[in-house]
């Protein structure tokens, strides 16, 4: 066909954008434009976008800042990366606009990949609505749940409905929940992912065997949607870059370029960046600015405008992750009553647990982090619902995570004092369109609505609507649910890294999988993995550079859900992940131990790492003589030089040198030293475990133990915090 080869022609010789712009005039031509609705021609237009950026190659980050520095002037310009800001760039490309994005550090790296992982319409909102007559709480509600199923349509590979359970313990709920429950089923209408339904007792029990059952009234369960949120939001960038977007992780935002136009008023012209991977400086000229930093909103919008009043009023979210068997595999848990009035999330997620979230006012800051009074407030929440055969215990926890939601406030709103419950456009006088507030289901409408008013306050000259209502993202367009079949079928794959590799690449994981290495096994065939237990391959850290991953924390936190997995599993994985970086990105010695370091000091402070018991943060104190003394005695202990010694092996032990203590308090002990949480006591936590002792840290941790349990007959200790007398 002519035409299909006219194309091919100009996307090859004058860019994905000019073949865009003919797209839309070849399919929307003035017969269809009669027949179709405005909307129907959106959707036939998007699909062939979609279609003829299928097998164009993506470009690499070195052309994207190339092009960001030869470009005279772009259309628009986003600062940000998060889902809004790469929502807004693949929107305003759609449309064919001349489209740049920068990210101070990577996409993902803030609020939008510290999320609870739900795509919902807003359960709550919708109580809110019917109690207080609020028309816009039910248009919120309305609009999310449109954008939910949405979200589920154009990421198919990224997300899927989940089941989630409301128990009900006191029978005048029962109704009540229920009522509510079927009215978000119907404002749902025919997006609605599947219909609620009633439990009995029994049958909540069944579903949920960890519940306590004491009291228990019965359940009630609803359906929201579930998905890799950095993934997701990795997914929009390189789709949005796909389609001519310029983005570039890792370039900061300096200063904005101001100029006057033609009647002397100020108007922002683009912004001063800087490569942080470079250094270099170099200025990028837009018609128009849209700042979509989320917790950094006013930052930028005091670039713009000094004196701006700030509009944001940060929030901090704590998840934690637990391990798979808190919940059962495919159903969630939604406390909507706990101590303080806040709700708490109880979710299957990658095989693990997530649990959150706390929301306290905070500062806003690069470095959020969790704290342990955070942490042991989900976990004693966690303890009121779950059945009393289920230790909750603080050593559970494998990471946690502190997310920023950038809650605002409308400027234009009668009442300043009030937090705007849908997300705000923000306008400066110099013409900087600031996006903010929103959640994460909603960042395809949020990304719409700033990209309008960027048209109209800029004068800016689309050559079509917004095409992003059901522009399936990268990833999305091949793929079934059957992909991971294949994927064993051809490379001989695991079953577990089939699965991993199609429900986070979808379409392009045939690509990681032809990346993979011989295993030396007679199954699987290919797939090194970067960390036992865990399906992440070595193939994609190098795949991972190919989408713009340049640090170890790209990988370790994004490209790969370890660190949020399980922190200790990261750090193991670290230095082989760094290794593999090194020989694709050509990392000097001095990189790689750079990266080493901040892979690390993110760890610690970020994925809760640094988070531990009172015990653990106490320093060893031996002299040489001592630590050699205690290393013979360990290695005493371990008989058959495995590397560590056993809970048997250790109450046996203290038993010799007349220590008597009960099972629960020995378990707890050794819970506060076993550091990787393996059930192995190494020798670093032995000597931890000595050094506690000697000085009095460890009876205090017992005394505190034993009054917790009821137990007041305990081992004599010196309370003042001095050295205990007992050297074993």
């Amino acid at each position: 066909m002519a035409s299909s080869s006219r194309l091919r022609k100009v996307a090859i010789g004058g860019g994905l954008l000019a073949a865009g712009a003919l797209l839309a005039g070849y399919v929307v031509n003035k017969n269809s434009a009669k027949k179709l609705s405005k909307n129907r021609q959106a959707h036939v237009v998007a699909a062939e976008l979609r279609n003829a950026h299928l097998s164009m190659p993506l470009p690499t980050r070195e052309q994207q800042i190339q092009s960001l520095q030869s470009t005279h002037e772009f259309d628009v310009l986003v600062i940000g990366g998060g889902a809004t800001g790469c929502g807004v760039a693949l929107d305003s490309v759609s449309r064919g606009l001349k489209t740049a994005l920068v990210e101070m550090y990577d996409f993902s790296a803030g609020t939008s990949s510290r999320s609870t992982k739900l795509i919902h319409g807003g359960v709550r909102y919708l109580e809110k609505a019917i109690k207080g007559l609020d028309l816009e709480q039910y248009r919120l509600v309305k609009e999310a749940l449109h954008e939910r199923a949405n979200l589920l349509e154009i990421a198919p590979h990224l997300s899927s409905a989940l089941p989630i359970m409301l128990p009900v313990y006191k029978w005048w709920q029962l109704p009540y929940f229920w009522a509510g429950i079927k009215m978000y089923d119907l404002v749902a209408g025919r997006q609605r992912l599947k219909p609620s339904y009633l439990l009995s007792k029994s049958r909540t029990l069944e579903l949920f065997p960890m519940l306590k059952k004491e009291k228990l009234v019965g359940g009630i369960v609803y359906y929201d949607g579930q998905h890799n949120d950095a993934r997701m939001n990795i997914a929009i960038a390189l789709t949005a870059a796909r389609m001519g977007a310029t983005v570039a992780n890792h370039t900061e935002v300096l200063s904005l370029i101001k100029s006057t136009d033609s009647s002397g008023k100020e108007v922002v012209k683009g912004a001063l960046v800087r490569d942080k991977i470079t250094g270099k400086e170099y200025s990028v000229l837009a018609k128009s600015v849209i700042n979509a930093t989320g917790p950094f909103t006013d930052s930028i919008r005091k670039m713009a405008e000094p004196e701006a009043t700030s509009i944001c009023e940060p929030s901090s979210g704590i998840h934690i992750v637990l391990p798979g068997y808190y919940s059962p595999e495919a159903m969630g848990l939604l406390d909507p009553s706990t101590s303080d009035g806040r709700v708490i999330f109880f979710l299957p997620w990658q095989n693990f647990t997530l649990a959150g979230t706390t929301d306290n006012p905070c500062a806003v800051t690069h470095n959020p982090g969790p704290t342990e009074d955070e942490i042991q407030f989900i976990l004693n929440e966690i303890k009121d619902y779950l059945s009393l055969d289920v230790a909750v215990r603080r050593g559970d926890v494998l990471a946690a995570w502190s997310g920023i939601r950038p809650l605002v406030r409308d400027p234009k709103a009668k009442n300043t004092e009030s937090i705007a419950r849908n997300h705000v456009i923000d306008i400066s006088s110099n013409k900087v369109v600031t996006i903010a507030g929103g959640k994460w289901t909603t960042y395809r409408s949020m990304a719409k609505d700033a990209v309008d008013a960027a048209v109209k306050t800029c004068s800016l000259k689309p050559r079509n609507d917004s095409l992003t209502d059901g522009l399936v993202l990268e990833g999305g367009h091949g793929w079934t649910p059957n992909m991971f079949i294949r994927l064993i079928q051809d490379f001989g794959l695991d079953d577990e890294v089939a699965r991993h590799l199609s429900e986070t690449y979808g379409d392009k994981a045939v690509e990681v999988a032809r990346m993979a290495n011989l295993t030396g096994k007679r199954w699987p065939v290919v797939g090194k993995k970067l960390a036992q237990h865990f399906p992440y391959l070595e193939a994609e850290v190098t795949y991972a550079v190919k989408e713009y991953a340049c640090t170890a924390i790209d990988v370790l936190a994004r490209r790969t859900r370890l660190a949020f997995l399980n922190v200790m599993a990261a750090e193991e994985a670290l230095p082989r992940i760094i290794e593999i970086m090194a020989k694709e990105l050509g990392w000097s010695a001095a990189t790689q131990k750079l990266e080493l370091e901040k892979a690390v000091r993110f760890l610690n402070v970020e994925m809760g790492y640094n988070c531990h018991s009172s015990l653990m943060k106490v320093p060893i104190q031996f002299g040489k003589e001592e630590v050699a003394k205690y290393t013979k005695r360990f290695h005493l202990l371990d008989k058959d030089s495995k590397g560590y010694i056993t809970p048997i092996d250790m109450r046996n032990f203290l038993s010799s040198v007349g220590e008597t203590i009960t099972e629960d308090q020995l378990r707890d002990m050794l819970h506060e030293v076993d550091c990787n949480k393996n059930g192995r006591v190494e020798l670093d936590e032995f000597l931890q475990l000595m050094s506690a002792i000697k000085t009095g840290a460890m009876a205090n941790v017992r005394l505190e133990i034993a009054l917790k349990m009821g137990d007041r007959k305990v081992i004599p200790t010196d309370r003042s915090g001095g050295e205990s007398n007992w050297d074993p």
